[in-house]
């Protein structure tokens, strides 16, 4: 019989977010500059160092608070339907601003879910749709006393997700506050299932019908251009469509072998490599948090078959992040937190630039850069944040700072990538300048994405130091 993780609640807090403003000025470069075309003289190797401990939309995260016991960059909550919907295309978005800003004023991103129905917790249905009869199914599984599952496929529960989908993108589509949304709203905890009410297990079965789920995929996926999205399940009807998906029972149901384990679906889905284009995430096995990173792990068997296999994991589905609560509440301790903290690292991207070139000198009012960038770890970078290049005088002061046409999705595991760019030097003062180079974060005071090289951080924090360039 599958088993399915207990949840725990959201948590809340108050903070402000400030807005943040990019400069710099980039000369014209030619239309394939990013791709090979840097000067074919002149480089020299950065020397490489281990991944850092935290960056920014990848690693273990926690529920949405104020943790010390471990690095993170992200912080996860959910947020029930009712909170924000108070009727048809009536919103009311003050629940979602106060947890947005809140996580935003810790420097971090956000990840989250909208639902409709969460064990334990009451009903997350709009109230407008209850009134007007909607049909519900009490129970009592998970321990639950106040939710209950709505039917799914009624046309007034569809065309308020239909609203409610649209309104979400329309506001909050490329907030830089945001990391991932994950599709919720169907099934129980937004998870997009109905066990054991799945027909299968007993013969009702409350889960939306294949039209509704694909419905819903398909009005995420025209709300939203930019920011990412994640759906529990891999499947046919999603395997084309830009949305990565979650692995919630992570390291436990996640390698292929019964038919219906994670990778299992990815498989017959078509969809093994899709993480070179849309992130992965999910969560650790709540019961395995506490034991997987023992020096011999002896985790509970949840389910015949699993392995409790977490590098195995990371490897077959290249996962960016996972919410881990333990790693924050208790926390891990001794040579657990070293362990802990390499797992850690080990999810999502590892950035490394590997060789930088300078050509020109400043003379011509332009200096030509070229960069060797690898990426070390199991997936790539998330989102095309800006790229920074600055000189820096020898005052330790930021003379001119330029923005890059480089896309680093571009840059994936097993494919290093040369950049180029023409950078305008007119009106600098002649003199020696430390290039320096910065993935830059669009929220204010963000954590800021730390390469792994020992250069890192070296001139100013936040950013690589890469080379001299003397201005004529």
């Amino acid at each position: 019989m599958r088993a399915f993780p207990r949840r725990h609640g959201p948590a809340v807090a108050l903070a402000a977010l400030c807005a943040t403003a990019l400069a710099g000025v980039l000369a014209p470069a030619p239309a394939s500059a990013g791709a090979g075309h840097a000067p074919d003289h002149g480089w020299h190797r950065l020397t490489a160092a281990a991944a850092p401990a935290t960056n920014p939309l990848k690693g273990f995260i926690p529920y949405a608070g104020s943790y010390t016991t471990f690095p993170y960059s992200m912080e996860w909550f959910y947020l029930p339907l009712s909170a924000v919907m108070v009727g048809p295309d009536r919103f009311d978005w003050s629940a979602l601003e106060h947890q947005l800003d809140a996580i935003a004023g810790r420097g971090h991103q956000a990840a989250f879910r909208f639902y409709l129905d969460y064990p334990g917790q009451p009903t997350g249905i709009p109230q407008y749709l209850l009134d007007a009869g909607l049909v519900t199914h009490p129970y009592l599984d998970y321990a639950n006393t106040t939710s209950v599952s709505p039917d799914y496929d009624d046309p007034r529960l569809d065309t308020a997700l239909d609203q409610f989908i649209a309104a979400l993108g329309a506001r909050y589509d490329g907030d830089a506050r945001i990391g991932f949304i994950q599709l919720g709203l169907l099934g129980f905890w937004g998870e997009w299932h109905t066990y054991p009410h799945d027909g299968t297990t007993l013969p009702e079965n409350w889960f939306a019908s294949p039209a509704e789920q694909s419905r819903v995929e398909r009005d995420y996926d025209a709300a939203f251009d930019r920011t990412r999205l994640q759906v529990r399940y891999p499947g046919a009807d999603n395997a084309g469509l830009n949305i990565g998906y979650h692995d919630d029972s992570f390291a436990v149901e996640t390698l292929p072998g019964p038919g219906w384990h994670f990778m299992d679906k990815m498989i017959q889905a078509g969809a093994t490599d899709k993480w070179l284009r849309q992130p992965n995430g999910g969560e650790l096995r709540p019961e395995i948090q506490g034991c997987v990173f023992d020096a011999t792990p002896d985790c509970p068997v949840i389910e015949d078959g699993a392995d409790n296999d977490f590098p195995g994991s990371v490897a077959a589905t290249h996962v960016s992040w996972l919410l881990n609560q333990y790693a924050f509440a208790p926390g891990y301790g001794g040579a657990n937190l070293g362990r802990a903290l390499s797992g850690s690292a080990s999810l999502g991207y590892t950035l490394r630039v590997t060789e930088v070139s300078v050509a020109g000198a400043g003379h011509g009012r332009s200096v030509r850069l070229g960069v060797r960038m690898s990426d070390t770890g199991v997936a790539p970078f998330s989102y095309d944040w800006p790229v920074q290049v600055a000189a820096v005088d020898r005052h330790g002061h930021v003379a001119r700072t330029w923005t890059t046409p480089w896309r680093l999705t571009g840059v994936v595991p097993g494919a290093p990538r040369t950049f180029d760019a023409a950078l305008n030097t007119a009106g600098l003062r002649p003199g020696s300048y430390t290039l320096v180079l910065r993935v830059a974060n669009p929220l204010a005071h963000g954590v800021p994405l730390r390469f792994a090289n020992a250069a890192q951080d070296a001139t100013l924090p936040g950013w690589l130091t890469i080379g001299r360039a003397p201005i004529a």
